[in-house]
């Protein structure tokens, strides 16, 4: 039992490292369809933040600027989405998409320059894994939890506070309004295309902020695609996570163990009652996509109003008409 656990600890600690940009863009999708907007464009939002995060790491060797920079550019991918479907009432799946081959192309251009630059010793210091006083030595928890990179502890924390935040404060709750119905919301007295700006930005800058993850911290270094859809799994996931930011943390960590088990078991051969079987990489590298298509049909199976969107959701709201 005890080798069991300690071949299990250093695989969960590594899943947590895997899936803490998918809590990010995760979060911020839920930002920003709370206020019943989808955006399809976390993908791009994420390229933006992961490809001027770098830049700015490089220029700067300074990880607060970094992470502004990456947040920043985030936002204002989903600033330009917001003037679009809000402002000027777009179509927000077009232009969701539109924003992912935007985000595509910005990173491609700028990747052009980063590609074989080392990050400065002192932005790979500064997220460097840490050991929290005292919750790291608890027991098995304590290890995958509280002996990890100041950013994957500051993705559970963030998840927490935004429950805490739709749940129990009067923002929150007008949040909610707005994204499930626009109309009576506005009636109520709240300026909805406030809300919509202010949590479709925030929930970029929170994708720009997860893309950085990539490339600052878990590669660290620029790659070309460097999100590999994760900015689609994000978008399946806030479904998963039926748009709770605490059933978040378990969805990007789920997709994150499935991940790890490609690595962990990639190549492996083994002999099972005299029957040859090989874990092949490719097919192993299926599963977490697998995982949650079968997520997904088993989600939208389900009826009660806790598993449903916000009912306002991808619908374009205009004043004049209610």
């Amino acid at each position: 039992m005890i080798a069991f656990l300690g071949a299990l600890t250093p695989f969960l600690q590594t899943a947590l490292q895997m899936g803490t940009h998918i809590l990010f863009a995760v979060l911020g999708g839920i930002l920003c369809e709370k206020v019943g907007n989808m955006n399809l464009g976390i993908e791009g939002m994420m390229l933006l933040g992961a490809s001027v995060g770098f830049s700015a790491a490089l220029a700067t060797a300074n990880p607060v600027a970094a992470i502004a920079a990456a947040g920043l550019a985030g936002a204002f991918g989903a600033l330009i989405y917001a003037i679009i479907t809000v402002t000027l009432r777009g179509n927000q799946v077009v232009t969701g998409l539109i924003l992912t081959i935007f985000g595509t192309g910005v990173s491609g251009f700028l990747g052009k320059s980063l590609a074989g630059k080392a990050l400065p010793d002192a932005i790979s210091q500064a997220f460097a894994p840490v050991s929290v006083p005292l919750l790291h030595r608890i027991p098995i928890i304590g290890t995958i939890f509280f002996e990890q990179s100041p950013y994957v502890l500051a993705g559970i924390v963030l998840a927490i506070l935004l429950y805490i935040y739709f749940q129990y404060t009067r923002a929150g709750m007008n949040v909610r309004a707005v994204g499930e119905d626009p109309a009576v919301a506005d009636a109520s007295g709240i300026p909805v295309s406030l809300y919509k700006y202010i949590h479709i930005v925030g929930g970029g800058f929170l994708c720009g902020v997860g893309g950085a993850y990539l490339s600052l911290v878990f590669v660290p270094r620029w790659q070309e695609n460097i999100t590999a859809g994760a900015g689609w799994i994000a978008v399946a996931l806030i479904i998963f996570s039926t748009w709770n930011p605490l059933r978040a943390i378990f969805a990007a960590y789920l997709f994150g163990a499935l991940k790890g088990v490609g690595f962990k078991f990639q190549n492996i051969d083994i002999s099972l009652f005299g029957t040859r079987i090989v874990f092949y990489p490719q097919l192993l590298d299926m599963l977490p996509y697998l995982a949650t298509i079968l997520v997904l049909v088993l989600i939208t199976r389900k009826k009660q109003k806790k598993y449903q969107p916000p009912a306002g959701l991808g619908t374009p709201y205009f004043r004049e008409e209610r």
